[in-house]
């Protein structure tokens, strides 16, 4: 893919990094020189000095060919900018944006952004869920709060356990997304076979989430 990161901080430095590493094709655009000078001298990308706010920066970034753009600054305001300007002027596909202050989350969702990322929200949740019912952690809503990520930890008297995947029906439109068994990643297919204490990794319609939950633990 051709993705677009606005924002050179930690975030969007390692970020960048992750993408890089994937293969896919990286352009970053950051307003701080020193900063750009860093990351341009450690990864092989194109790095803009420049206001991602400004149009002309973004159409230097190719934006008219990216696949996604995540913007990632410091300044909320400045992502949700970014993020319409992707979508109303340059017609991108999918763009992602980080939340810095969670009271604008339901700002990002309801004026567009495809995923906002409160990552307090995820960490509280994973802090309060952990602590209080370790079987599952919601990560993620997006879509405009329509999809969820949900983590689920398979206890022993799961109803799923020593079946293969092809022999259960998930709820409708849930998707097994991958299984972390001890420190393999497992990508899910027809003959895996779920085994007790597998963390998986599953994708569903928030409607459906206490469907889905059900059906993988057997209680809730």
């Amino acid at each position: 893919m051709y993705i677009v990161i606005v924002g050179g901080s930690k975030v969007g430095h390692f970020l960048a990094k992750r993408l890089l590493d994937n293969k896919h094709i990286v352009v970053l655009i950051e307003q701080n020189k020193d900063i750009c000078d860093e990351i341009a001298k450690e990864l092989n990308i194109a790095v803009i000095t420049g206001d991602g706010c400004d149009p002309h920066y973004l159409e230097e970034a190719g934006i008219a060919r990216a696949d996604v753009v995540a913007a990632v600054t410091g300044n909320d305001e400045d992502n949700l900018v970014i993020c319409q300007l992707a979508k109303e002027k340059f017609h991108v596909g999918r763009t992602v944006a980080r939340v810095n202050d969670p009271r604008n989350a339901h700002i990002f969702s309801e004026l567009g952004v495809d995923v906002p990322i409160d990552a307090t929200e995820i960490i509280a949740k994973i802090i309060e869920e952990e602590v209080s019912f370790a079987d599952v952690v919601s990560l993620l809503s997006f879509n405009r709060g329509k999809l969820a990520i949900v983590r689920i930890d398979l206890p022993e008297d799961s109803p799923v356990i020593n079946k293969m995947l092809k022999d259960i029906t998930l709820p409708q439109d849930s998707v097994l997304v991958s299984i972390i068994r001890a420190e393999e990643i497992i990508v899910p297919k027809g003959d895996t076979v779920l085994q007790a204490n597998d963390d998986i990794i599953a994708l569903t319609l928030v409607e459906n989430k206490q469907h889905l939950l059900q059906f993988l633990l057997g209680k809730i």
